[in-house]
């Protein structure tokens, strides 16, 4: 499964797998393909570097990357945490307070911290968390949401890094191109996370053909071997893939009623909501997505409002585990994700899918396989 980007990176594998679990990450790259740890939840920079750190050791001298979330288009700027809280309506914080009670949702224990809240949106917290990973051998900086701002793509070039970005249309993947940047991720409608709408057989050859010779890797319900061969057949040169890694054993999500949902969806039990964040990112169908796209209720705000004002809901909906509102990110693929199996069990699943795509291809076209 080589192609010109994975030998320009030293992998033995074109499958570039984004995950926010360091474990998940680093048993990727020791597989031989490319392990890509997501930033957003680190907003204190000693966590992001003892991270690192851990992934130094546990990488064997194999390439790495890091994704980090700079929106192209900020909600707001130059105002603190604090003031952009501020901003929330109250009709929205009491909508939340309703769902919850509506469920039953306990209240965190006095003096138990919320979790993460979702302050990797803002740039001032991905600047930060920059100034730690360029101390590191990262090889690939990626960023989710459109092209970095100009100098962080010419400080991860100083710094001898490849940047990506993702794309969800040829328009979006033009700009990306004239940004400076490396790498386009062509993301289909399909994909677990903040997606577009063109799915990822139309997508992937029209932002192959729009950013030519730059390469592209396709993403978006990706999550076998064959799937692999027909994105390198639409001309990418490999795969971004997310969801597929959730169930995984080294996935650390800390949640058996979430690991089982994942096991028991299928693939038309995901949905494109602002639930989360406050722009469209697909993840498992709940009653807590329910309630946002619910026409009675006050909507989602814009990011990264939505996700100041639920951030302590969904630590309480995964503290307590409430299965009628606890959901993920997830693509479309979910409906393939039946079973635990290692990182390396589907590195391997997926290399002998691709072959056997391979194969076929060869015997259609009357081509020996010998």
């Amino acid at each position: 499964m080589e192609t010109e980007l994975s030998r320009t990176l030293g992998i033995e594998h074109a499958i570039f797998g984004f995950t926010p679990f360091p474990a998940v990450a680093a048993a990727l790259t020791r597989a031989g393909g490319f392990g890509v740890l997501g930033a957003v939840r680190y907003t204190a920079p000693d966590d992001l570097a003892r991270d690192l750190d851990w992934m130094q050791e546990h990488t064997d001298g194999l390439p790495y990357g890091l994704d980090v979330v700079m929106p192209a288009k900020k909600a707001v700027e130059g105002v603190t945490e604090a003031e952009i809280e501020a901003m929330i309506p109250e009709e929205h914080r009491a909508y939340v307070r309703a769902t919850l009670a509506k469920h039953g949702v306990p209240e965190l224990a006095e003096g138990e911290a919320s979790g993460w809240r979702i302050t990797g949106w803002m740039e001032q917290v991905a600047r930060s968390q920059l100034d730690v990973a360029f101390d590191y051998p990262i090889k690939l900086l990626a960023n989710a949401l459109g092209s970095p701002p100009p100098d962080v793509v010419a400080r991860a070039h100083d710094h001898g890094v490849l940047v990506a970005a993702l794309a969800g249309s040829a328009r979006h993947a033009r700009h990306h191109a004239d940004a400076g940047i490396d790498i386009v991720v062509a993301q289909g409608y399909e994909a677990g996370g903040h997606t577009g709408e063109i799915a990822s057989m139309v997508l992937t050859p029209e932002v192959v053909d729009a950013v030519s010779p730059l390469p592209v890797l396709a993403a978006g319900g990706i999550g076998s071997g064959e799937q692999i061969a027909a994105g390198l057949a639409l001309g990418a040169q490999g795969v971004w893939l997310g969801s597929i890694w959730l169930t995984t054993t080294e996935a650390e999500l800390h949640s058996r009623a979430l690991t089982a949902k994942l096991l028991a969806a299928g693939s038309g039990d995901t949905v494109r909501s602002r639930a989360l964040t406050g722009k469209p990112a697909r993840q498992l169908r709940t009653e807590w997505t329910d309630a946002w796209d619910d026409p009675a209720g006050p909507g989602p705000l814009p990011m990264p409002l939505q996700g100041l004002l639920v951030a302590e809901a969904v630590s309480r909906i995964q503290r307590y585990e409430v299965e009628p509102l606890l959901g993920t990110p997830v693509g479309q693929i979910v409906g393939r994700m039946n079973s635990e199996r290692s990182v390396r069990q589907v590195v391997d699943e997926l290399t002998r899918g691709f072959e056997k795509a391979v194969d076929r291809i060869n015997r259609i076209a009357g081509r020996s396989t010998q």
